[in-house]
């Protein structure tokens, strides 16, 4: 209602000025061009009163709605009236930078396509043009197997059989309010090669070709981010509203609270972000125990993201207790006699390893694999899947971990004693 009495009103404005105009033009023909320059339009709406009133009439008849339109807008949209009178609509948008670099060629069911989002989170690609709740076009592939820390290859040809990757693709015309949909699991070309860049995206080439009725085909180069975390100036970005994002709080809190690094943060709940402050319940193994917390989150302006109560000091850095570590030796007094450690690395195995794993806790490693990989770290444990876990040491934010079966490794070597 608004919108048509704004829209009304400024008609009748540009009907009475266009009125007023020809009515000077009717006068003579200078006091018509006179007119066309606003200060001479008053000039002669004073001069010529008598053959302007009507036109004056119907132009000050139209601010009457145009006033009534833009006290309702500003009654239940202020934001929007305050954008209007700001003219901001008026100045050129800003060519933004997008986040990823995704350069693709080719048609998504006949239309160019052009995605400006793109992830790979637990084993699920998608590409996504529009920013609205539906996107405008998508591609979906799910992958069959979990993909592991590294490049991912996939490669799927028409004649291929077996548990392939789905693929699904949906498009949004201009006419529809819901999304059409088609999905594949065999009969397509698919090319996909992936490698992990810091501190979490992948890189690579992608080549897809469904078959002819689907008018789709698309070959390039993406990029997709591999978790929910974001980050600025090398930092995670707390006001990024993620499930991912609140691990990330909650675990630098907990390490920050038992002062050790040694936490391993079960799968949070999926919850609401809309609620503040957020609480949880928290399941985590720290050094070894298994511990239920229950925290409040809430998202701070300007600070993002943080545990409710918060006061605990940064960790300190492990060459700084190395060091404090070193200096405090001298200060104690010397034993008469000194046993000498034994050296683990001379009868270091991955027999002997799978048999007593707490016995190399934290040592650091090197393993070989069968495919000619390396992989170099601290010895974290044997998960639940019976998978060697290694911790690279590594600075920034984040954390990363390779796990590795017993099968896939072909020489394993201790590092340290």
């Amino acid at each position: 209602m608004d919108a048509l009495l704004i829209l009304g009103g400024l008609l009748l404005i540009l009907a009475g000025l266009v009125w007023l105009v020809m009515r000077a033009f009717a006068t003579s023909l200078l006091w018509g061009w006179g007119s066309l320059i606003p200060p001479l339009t008053l000039v002669y709406v004073v001069r010529h009163w008598r053959n302007a009133r009507q036109a004056v009439a119907l132009l000050a008849l139209g601010f009457i709605p145009l006033i009534v339109g833009l006290t309702l807008l500003a009654s239940h949209d202020a934001q929007r009236l305050a954008a209007i009178l700001s003219l901001q609509w008026l100045q050129p948008q800003a060519q933004q930078t997008p986040d990823l670099a995704i350069q693709l060629s080719g048609e998504l069911h006949g239309q160019p396509f052009m995605p400006q989002q793109g992830e790979l989170i637990d084993g699920v690609l998608s590409l996504r043009e529009g920013q609205d709740f539906f996107a405008s076009r998508e591609v979906i592939i799910r992958l069959p197997r979990q993909p592991q820390e590294g490049s991912i290859r996939v490669d799927v040809l028409p004649t291929d059989s077996g548990t392939l990757p789905e693929v699904e693709i949906s498009w949004l015309l201009p006419e529809q309010e819901l999304p059409e949909a088609r999905r594949l699991s065999h009969g397509y070309t698919l090319h996909l090669d992936l490698r992990a860049v810091e501190p979490n995206r992948l890189q690579g080439d992608f080549h897809l070709v469904l078959p002819p009725p689907l008018r789709t085909t698309l070959s390039g180069q993406i990029e997709v981010y591999r978790d929910g975390l974001r980050y600025q100036d090398g930092q995670v970005d707390l006001q990024v509203d993620s499930m991912d994002t609140l691990a990330y709080v909650v675990r630098d809190y907990l390490q920050r609270r038992f002062t050790t690094r040694q936490v391993r943060l079960e799968p949070l709940h999926t919850v609401s972000l809309a609620a503040d402050p957020l609480p949880l319940e928290i399941s985590a193994v720290i050094n070894g125990q298994s511990q239920v917390l229950a925290l409040a989150l809430s998202k701070r302006n300007g600070r993002g993201w943080a545990v409710v109560g918060d006061s605990y000091p940064a960790l300190p850095d492990v060459e700084q207790s190395a060091s404090a570590a070193v200096a405090v030796v001298p200060q104690a007094p010397a034993p008469k006699r000194i046993a000498r450690p034994v050296d683990r690395r001379l009868r270091f195995d991955l027999d002997g390893l799978l048999r007593r794993p707490d016995h190399y806790q934290n040592l650091a490693m090197r393993a070989q694999t069968v495919r000619g990989g390396q992989a170099e770290g601290r010895f974290q444990g044997i998960d639940s899947e019976g998978r060697i876990v290694l911790r690279p040491e590594r600075e920034g934010p984040g954390e990363v971990s390779y796990a590795l079966r017993p099968e896939e490794i072909s020489q394993l070597v201790l590092l340290e004693p």
